[in-house]
């Protein structure tokens, strides 16, 4: 039974602590539906009712809460299905062998393990094998936030995460007719790789809903047209560092999420409002957008990355290390 009213749930006092230091509040609901559109593009997910009851509940929040330490840091559930972007050959495993569908709907274990809910609500935890959590999603809740507490065996301690499927397609894509007349050929292959497509046109509501519900951000015009066209592609980060030919970046505005003061200051500083569309150097630099389509990036202070959105992706796209192998 799917119950939603704080006093009636089926969870510790401890999940009920870790769950609301990570933004969940009774009734708490967000609308799924940008999640979904960019899972159907990379992967042709189909959401059943049940992920679409728990990620409107609980999706975008990180389980670390603040103060973080290296223990809920490392093992931080993160509520965020895109991390599954690509991997519906391993999803349809995993469904086969739990003998029902699975839908993801975060990642665990510094993202070597996958989420995915069955469409009675039963959580599983997909590593190299599938593991059932509990019965109930209250249960699976409260054995996730033990398990990361205390590193239990649900985790393996320093199992690395499946290569990101960025790498592969950047040797499959072609260069598309956009290249030269709107940016160069290697900024549309790099593009490409990273999930954009001409003409892509996604929901950005779940993004909106929960920046506003977090951070009190409110979209423009620009952010909410680039976000469209543009959000969640990147480039992953691959190690060592020296064999990555771009800075890492991701058009992910929820990274942005407990950061409002941080872009509010950044926005002083440039004079203008800003709206957030992501991030580089693995967290380093916020990048965010002007009404005008102008994208800074800062963190402690601000500066110009480009006047227009596609200079910015020009300037994202460029090599790092020019000799560096694909």
């Amino acid at each position: 039974m799917w119950m939603s009213a704080d006093q009636t749930r089926d969870w510790s006092p401890q999940t009920k602590a870790v769950l609301r230091r990570a933004g969940w509040r009774p009734g708490r609901s967000v609308p799924t539906g940008t999640w979904e559109s960019i899972l159907h593009e990379r992967g042709s997910f189909v959401a059943h009712e049940a992920a679409r009851r728990f990620l409107s509940e609980f999706g975008g929040l990180v389980t670390y809460g603040w103060p973080a330490d290296s223990i809920t840091t490392s093992s931080a559930i993160r509520f965020e299905p895109l991390g599954a972007a690509w991997q519906d050959e391993r999803f349809a495993r995993a469904s086969r062998e739990a003998g029902e569908p699975l839908y993801p709907v975060g990642t665990a274990d510094e993202g070597a393990g996958f989420l995915g809910i069955t469409e009675n609500g039963a959580l599983h935890l997909i590593r190299d094998r599938v593991q059932p959590l509990a019965t109930s999603t209250d249960r699976a809740l409260d054995r996730l936030v033990a398990a990361q507490a205390t590193r239990s065996d649900l985790w393996t301690p320093g199992a690395p995460a499946a290569g990101h499927a960025f790498w592969t397609r950047l040797d499959t894509v072609e260069t598309g007719a956009d290249a030269g007349p709107r940016w160069p050929p290697e900024t549309d292959r790099v593009l490409r790789a990273g999930g954009w497509v001409p003409g892509r046109a996604i929901p950005t509501e779940t993004w909106e809903s929960i920046l506003l519900q977090t951070g009190e951000f409110e979209i423009h015009d620009a952010a909410q047209r680039f976000l469209a066209e543009f959000g969640a592609v990147g480039v992953p980060y691959r190690a060592p560092w020296d064999s990555m030919p771009w800075m890492q970046f991701s058009l992910d505005p929820l990274l942005a999420i407990w950061d409002g003061e941080i872009i509010d200051d950044l926005a002083e500083q440039a004079g203008v409002e800003l709206y957030p569309i992501g991030m580089r150097d693995r967290g380093n630099q916020h990048l965010a957008m002007a009404e005008d389509g102008a994208v800074y990036a800062g963190m402690d202070s601000v500066w110009l990355l480009a006047a227009t959105p596609d200079e910015a992706l020009q300037r994202l796209t460029s090599r790092i290390q020019p000799t560096a192998s694909c």
